[in-house]
């Protein structure tokens, strides 16, 4: 069977990795990166440490608006699929890369799996949500990371073709945290010691290009007791910059990441502040407490089970959010597949 795999973005790099590891086993994936993420800290890095073949395709789409990013993107897929025919196509999350990898296929009429299927945070201003509603909708594979994710879908009346398979992400987790590469010793390179810091994240729109909001956030990182360690992303950089705002003396801006150490930071932070969605799901499968600067989330499980919590850009509800104690150990169920999502994925896909 040949799959066409299409990608654009951090996250979907480290899910990509583990997948193909399983499918390139049995099947034959043809890569196709779309450029959306294009500095080297935000993709070579990636594709480096995760040991994720080099894309057969690099399509150099780079930044633009939504529509003018989306509409390279669909050319370019469309383009690839009508020379390569493939059996499936196989999209990831909900990027403007997911979205013109669902369009192109569906307008082909070639058949579609989304990983990540059915998440929602119900909040159609976000490009993420419209991106993740049309390619389920588009889909005839639909690969859901939880329980909530497949109730989701069939609240839609999309209930052909779905499957319950886990999350690769937490495939990739376990496969590096298993493989030592996380060692704490390591954190005296940046002068830290496990749980006597913050880690936070800032890079979706509605955060970065908005000022006063990114002003409140900085405000809050700079109230907390305690070292913030703030990897930036290039947009929430030139934000800072362009809006001249001067985070405090504990709010240490540093280059982006890349995934190893990303994991590390992590697993030993006192407590993650994130506007990511991914993020929010690795500090929940680290056990670590999380503080998401969103009025929504796509996991709403994670908050449920009392280990994150949506604050918004409100100052007041940051400070008291990290601050907050951990819930029990106990409290954070199995929420999101045993490890095993790629074969699980694969399994699905040889079914069709």
């Amino acid at each position: 069977m040949k799959i066409v795999s299409v990608v654009g973005a951090r996250p979907q790099f480290i899910k990509a990795a583990a997948l193909s590891r399983v499918l390139r086993d049995r099947h034959d994936e043809i890569l196709v990166h779309t450029g959306q993420h294009y500095d080297p800290q935000l993709s070579d890095v990636f594709f480096a440490e995760l040991d994720l073949p080099p894309p057969d395709y690099h399509l150099g789409v780079g930044s633009d608006s939504h529509a003018r990013q989306t509409a390279r993107m669909l050319e370019g897929v469309e383009s690839v699929l009508l020379d390569e025919l493939p059996d499936r196509v196989l999209v990831y999350g909900d990027t403007n890369s997911t979205l013109a990898g669902a369009l192109a296929a569906a307008q082909l009429g070639l058949p579609l799996a989304h990983v990540e299927a059915g998440l929602r945070s119900f909040d159609r201003t976000m490009p993420e949500e419209l991106n993740r509603v049309l390619t389920d909708h588009c889909a005839d594979i639909l690969l859901c990371p939880s329980a909530l994710a497949v109730d989701n879908l069939a609240r839609e009346r999309i209930t052909n073709g779905v499957h319950l398979v886990g999350d690769v992400m937490y495939d990739s987790l376990l496969r590096h945290s298993e493989a030592g590469r996380l060692d704490a010793s390591r954190l005296a390179s940046w002068d830290l010691s496990p749980r006597n810091y913050a880690l936070a994240t800032v890079h979706r729109a509605a955060n970065t290009d908005d000022a006063a909001r990114l002003s409140s956030i900085l405000q809050a990182l700079g109230m907390l007791a305690e070292t913030v360690v703030f990897p930036v992303h290039p947009r929430t950089r030139k934000a800072i910059l362009d809006s001249r705002l001067a985070p405090s003396a504990n709010v240490r801006l540093i280059d982006p990441l890349g995934y190893h150490d990303m994991l590390l930071l992590e697993s030993n932070a006192r407590c993650v502040l994130t506007d990511s969605g991914g993020v929010q799901k690795e500090a929940f499968f680290f056990g670590v407490l999380c503080v998401t600067l969103r009025d929504e989330t796509e996991w709403p499980e994670t908050v449920d089970c009392g280990w994150n919590v949506l604050a918004g850009c409100d100052v007041d509800r940051i400070i008291a959010a990290a601050k907050r104690p951990p819930p029990p150990e106990g409290q954070r169920p199995a929420l999101f597949g045993d490890g095993h999502a790629a074969e699980k994925i694969v399994e699905a896909l040889e079914e069709r």
